[in-house]
This record gives structure tokens, sequence and C-alpha cells, in this order.
């Protein structure tokens, strides 16, 4: 199977998002994970998305803490709210089961818990504080577009390092990514970071792996791997770092 193939853009956009892109379904699902690497570019199309609603909200007057909110607003009804469902439903699962079996169907469960409110809001206001931080200062939109993508890549870095934590859901129906495919989306979404955030990827980068890794590493305790859930969580955990980490440097 080849590493990149013409379909895998519009395979993640579609995967990762609620554009009406057309996509080629055969294809896609004979690529599976192979089109992974491409996760990142569906990140970049999610956060310009966001940052032109934001950039125009600004322009016709609106304050600072309002284009925030219209930036996670966007963003959430670009993606479906898909990644702060996994968030919601993996702190339910990882935090309310007392066991492995029990977690995972917690997680599989789409009612949503006391746990899974309290982090919706929490992640909530943490992406708001760091987005309205950073509307107040030049770059706003290359650092957004910078998260989005390496959060993506991330996503794909945590398919390929876990096994799959259950033999069905969509995890498992995409598979794990090969390392190659990995190292391309990380390798393309660093070099996007680095075009559009300069220096601050040398700060930026190590901050969201660490996030990454320590994601991971309770994922693997809690459940022994990964499920579509851990991914879309992930996701987010990365992302508020990454957010967190340019609000602070801004």
């Amino acid at each position: 199977m080849p590493l990149i193939a013409a379909a895998d853009v519009p395979a993640a956009l579609g995967l990762l998002t609620r554009l009406p892109v057309r996509v080629d379904v055969t294809r896609a699902t004979a690529r599976g994970a192979g089109a992974a690497w491409a996760w990142p570019l569906a990140g970049v199309v999610v956060a310009a998305l966001a940052a032109l609603a934001a950039w125009g909200a600004l322009r016709l007057g609106v304050p600072v803490a309002a284009a925030a909110a219209v930036v996670l607003a966007v963003q959430v009804a670009v993606t479906g709210a898909m990644h702060e469902d996994g968030l919601a439903d993996s702190l339910d699962g990882l935090w309310g089961g007392a066991d492995r079996a029990r977690r995972l169907a917690i997680m599989k469960d789409s009612r949503i818990g006391s746990y899974g409110v309290l982090v919706l809001v929490i992640s909530l206001l943490l992406r708001f504080s760091a987005v309205a931080a950073l509307l107040a200062v030049p770059g706003w939109a290359a650092a957004l577009v910078a998260v989005a993508a390496l959060s993506r890549a991330g996503m794909a870095a945590l398919a390929g390092a876990l096994p799959f934590a259950r033999p069905g859901g969509l995890s498992a129906s995409v598979g794990r990514p090969q390392s190659a495919t990995v190292a391309l989306g990380l390798a393309l979404a660093l070099l996007l970071a680095g075009i559009l955030t300069g220096a601050a990827v040398l700060v930026l980068a190590p901050v969201m792996a660490l996030a990454l890794a320590g994601w991971g590493l309770i994922a693997r305790a809690r459940i022994g791997g990964q499920t579509g859930d851990i991914l879309g969580a992930g996701q987010q955990v990365t992302e508020i770092a990454g957010l967190l980490a340019l609000a602070a440097l801004a």
C-alpha cells in the first residue's frame, strides 16, 4: 500500500469533520488508517474556518471574548463535537468504572455522566480563556491552525502507539496507522507549526507531546489501550495544552 494516496485528504475530512466532502467510500475503507497522515490537514481546515469566523466578528466590532466563543462554536459545528464527545465519554468511563470491562461499557453508553459534564465545562473554559488571550496578540490565527494540526497528528500517534481496547468501534474499524504514516503526519504538522509559529514551536510541540503521552499512559493503565473516544479525547487534551502554552508565551 502506498504511503500517500489522493483520496487520503477527503477521507480525513470525511472522518474528522461534518463538512460536505465527497468521499470515495470504497477507497477510503481500503486505505483505513493509511490516511492518518492527512489528519493534521483536517485540523488545518477546522481551525482556518474558525479563525475566519473570528476575524469577521472582530472586524464587526465584536468583543474579543465573544470572538473567542465564536472560535469554539465554529470548531464544534465543523467537527460535530466528536472530539468533545470523546472527551466526555472517556472521563465518564475511565473514572466512573471499577474495572476495565465496566469502564469500556460506560464509554460505549451514549448517555453523559457527571465526570463528562464537568470535564466539558472545564475544557471549554480553558480553551475559551486561552483563545481569548491569543486573540489579543498578532499571529493568533496562525497559532490556532498550528495547534489544530499538531493535535490531529497526535491522534494518529496515539492510534499507532496503543493497541485497541475493544475489537469493535470506530478506532478498530479505521485500523492502526503504520509507523511511517504516523511519522509523515507528525512531520507535516511540525513543519506547518514551525512555519506558522516560528520559534514558539520549540515550546509548543514538547508541551503537546507531554500532554499526549500522559493521556496515553492513563488510557493504557485504565482500559489497556485506545478507542475512538480515547483518540478524540487525546485531541482535546493536546489542544488545550497547546493553547495554554501559546497563551503563556503571548
